[in-house]
């Protein structure tokens, strides 16, 4: 019990001065930079409403809670691919793996797929016939271990680069969880703490963010007032500090329960509560159902209290299903879809197929 104690006591402590740091998040809406860290991977965890920082195990814990990549003795492989909305789609792949004793590791990447947009200019509003392709990658290694047979740690590193045309950057955000498993007592009641997206300031850079001005020159004149000598050109060229911006920090801190209903039939029910330095508060709820350990159906819901214009929500209600399939001894296949709604997008639809072995 004293290690409960302990988990509960950093529990209160984090959400206590994350609630300070983070107050009035939602004030800051759209302020921040690298929001595409902000969009989910994990198919089974975005059709349960994000809740699955407790029970994610092996590589589909890597977004969720890095702790509970250590979860799973074995390897496993994912690939998905996200319909975004604007016609963006977010391609992700993965793998983890045990190292016995030392840990467990896991790669990550995850690429946005924007496709081609037209170059304006001032002189050119409807287009100069060229185009831009931008480029949002976060590449990210994971590390943890199991500190007892209840308790995990784990933390990820994150190289977050993007490019628009000219303009680029490159940053390191780090996330880090802790896991508890059997919560005083209960088995199948799990207690998990995650922290994202930490990391400094950044800002873009570039050619793109050269200036010309076209100045008629500066020059000298004689006494008579008749000779002239050019001191400096007409044009100049000046580049343009950007604003630097804070990654989009948020903590979790979540609940769940798996029930066995008899040897066929279980059932998982996640709770989430979000604190974010640049949203709203959020607070997520989600539910799977199993049949036989190979066919599952799940849903969740995201409400956001604050927020209180229904047309400004991005997504609350979520869905999906996974079917696992064993191809061998040892080996299986698993393979999951989820859906979210949406009010001013069209609605997102991700699907994703993970090896296990």
């Amino acid at each position: 019990m004293n290690k409960l104690k302990l988990i509960i006591l950093i529990a209160i402590v984090t959400a206590t001065l994350t609630s300070i740091t983070f107050a009035s998040g939602g004030d800051r809406v759209g302020t921040a930079g690298d929001m595409q860290l902000l969009i989910p991977v994990g198919v089974r965890g975005i059709a349960m409403g994000q809740t699955t920082m407790t029970d994610a195990t092996g590589i589909d814990a890597v977004f969720w809670n890095p702790a509970n990549l250590s979860r799973n003795a074995g390897t496993s492989v994912t690939f998905s691919h996200m319909d975004y909305i604007a016609d963006i789609g977010v391609e992700y792949g993965g793998i983890g793996f045990s190292a016995g004793k030392i840990g467990s590791f896991a790669i990550s990447i995850k690429s946005l797929s924007i496709g081609d947009i037209p170059i304006t200019t001032v002189n050119n509003p409807d287009g100069t016939g060229q185009t831009f392709k931008p480029s949002f990658v976060t590449t990210g290694l994971t590390y943890s271990i199991l500190l007892s047979d209840r308790i995990s740690i784990g933390a990820t590193g994150n190289i977050n680069y993007e490019q628009l045309g000219e303009v680029s950057q490159t940053n390191v955000t780090f996330n880090a969880g802790i896991s508890y498993s059997n919560l005083a007592n209960i088995d199948g009641l799990n207690m998990g703490i995650v922290i994202k997206n930490l990391g400094f300031k950044s800002s873009y850079a570039g050619t793109g963010l050269t200036v010309a001005t076209n100045g008629s020159g500066v020059y000298s004149y004689d006494p008579t007032g008749q000779t002239t000598t050019l001191l400096r050109g007409g044009q100049q060229f000046y580049q343009i500090q950007a604003a630097s911006e804070d990654p989009p920090t948020t903590l979790e801190l979540g609940v769940g329960y798996h029930y066995a209903i008899d040897k066929d039939n279980a059932v998982q029910i996640n709770g989430t509560y979000q604190n974010s330095n640049y949203f709203y508060d959020e607070y997520r709820i989600g539910l799977e159902y199993g049949f036989e350990n190979m066919i599952f159906l799940r849903g969740g819901y995201i409400f956001t209290p604050e927020l209180t214009d229904a047309n400004s929500k991005e997504s609350t209600l979520t869905a999906g299903f996974g079917l696992k399939i064993g191809l061998s001894s040892g080996f299986n296949l698993l393979v999951d879809y989820s859906y979210q709604k949406r009010i001013l997008f069209s609605d997102t639809h991700t699907f994703g197929v993970t090896f296990a072995f």
